[in-house]
């Protein structure tokens, strides 16, 4: 049996009571106290998730602006250093190796942040088409990630630093910051629907600085765990590689066509296989579901309109927020209009639902 990893932060968990799990190979916590209530606190104050399993490749080099145009469905040429873009990686079909953020920290140097389960695949990816001057280095196991999320986090935050909080604009982020006692790249950027901040720091420091945030934060903060970052990301309609997105999910069907800019001069992987698509019209799409009947949605369950299976769910449960059975699965586009009446195949029953406009939650900016 293949022992598990686990992150710096381990230690912290039996002190704050987290229920782990087995999560892609890593020990995380599933939850502390409950998801329920991690979840309600994040959307009306602030929760802390360490994130530290996540992967951090950095690219550098005179061509690595432009590798990555080419390995990228977004434009990295329009970004600017001090910022972050969302963005995929996709096979020469259109198909979805990982989505992902990119970070450009200066005119040669970018990070990639990717997912855990991906960070070998895509360091691969990554490396079978370099060429020119470009240097790519995995930094994961020295790099840990906490996440502090929610309406209060700036307020909370801004007591461990002197950099101006409020002057740091969504997927933008400072190098080097002093937070409390260690250094940091804060991120404006998240996984909840929610305001808040993504911090990098050295593996060695992430302890201090959860410990540093939890006080600082008082009653205002708790630790939250990978369930309440699943209900969370899923009402805010952000995908999850491995269900709303994989190598069989292009971006486009998955509603991502924001990401991929087909128009750009330099051409990308899978682009003209996502052209195409597009042409053509895709033949699936991501969709919200409400349950008119009783029973939850839950991955992998069975989409029906009549006798005829048009899709699957790719995420359901109850929604924490709005105490409504949801989900959001991937059906034929025939099927995707909102009010579409179809039935979900639960324990061998069908269950009549309703197809309904994502995302489930949506902030209201302050």
């Amino acid at each position: 049996m293949t022992e598990l990893r686990r992150t710096s932060l381990y230690a912290q968990y039996e002190k704050y009571g987290a229920k782990t799990i087995d999560f892609g190979g890593w020990e995380l916590p599933v939850q502390f106290v409950s998801i329920q209530h991690e979840h309600e606190r994040v959307r009306t104050k602030s929760g802390l998730f360490d994130v530290s399993h996540m992967g951090e490749i950095e690219v550098s080099g005179s061509d690595a602006q432009a590798f990555l145009q080419k390995m990228m469905t977004n434009d990295v040429s329009r970004l600017v250093a001090g910022c972050a873009q969302y963005t995929l990686l996709c096979t020469s079909d259109g198909g979805t190796v990982d989505d992902l953020l990119v970070y450009k920290r200066g005119e040669q140097a970018y990070l990639l942040v990717v997912n855990a389960a991906n960070i070998e695949k895509d360091e691969a990816w990554l490396r079978q088409h370099a060429e020119g001057d470009v240097v790519i280095t995995n930094v994961s196991d020295e790099t840990a990630q906490l996440a502090l999320q929610g309406p209060l986090a700036e307020r909370i935050l801004q007591k461990l630093t002197d950099e101006p909080l409020a002057a740091i604009q969504t997927f933008c982020f400072r190098d080097n910051v002093q937070i409390g006692n260690v250094r940091a790249l804060i991120s404006r950027t998240g996984y909840t629907g929610e305001d808040g901040f993504e911090l990098y720091v050295k593996t060695e420091d992430a302890p201090k600085l959860w410990t540093q945030i939890l006080e600082a934060g008082g009653e205002d903060v708790v630790p939250c765990g990978l369930g309440a970052r699943d209900t969370l990301r899923f009402e805010a309609r952000l995908p999850l590689y491995g269900q709303e997105l994989d190598e069989s999910i292009t971006p486009l069907e998955a509603g991502l066509g924001f990401a991929v800019k087909l128009d750009r001069s330099a051409a990308f992987i899978g682009q003209k296989a996502l052209q195409h698509q597009k042409e053509a019209g895709v033949p699936r799409k991501l969709v919200g579901i409400e349950m008119t009947g009783r029973g939850i949605p839950r991955t992998g369950y069975a989409v029906y309109a009549g006798d005829q299976v048009i899709g699957e769910v790719t995420t359901g449960t109850q929604s924490p927020t709005f105490k409504k059975n949801i989900g959001l699965a991937l059906v034929q586009t025939a099927y995707s209009e909102p009010g579409t009446e179809v039935e979900v195949e639960i324990r061998g029953k069908k269950v009549a639902a309703v197809v309904v406009k994502t995302p489930f939650y949506k902030r209201t900016k302050q």
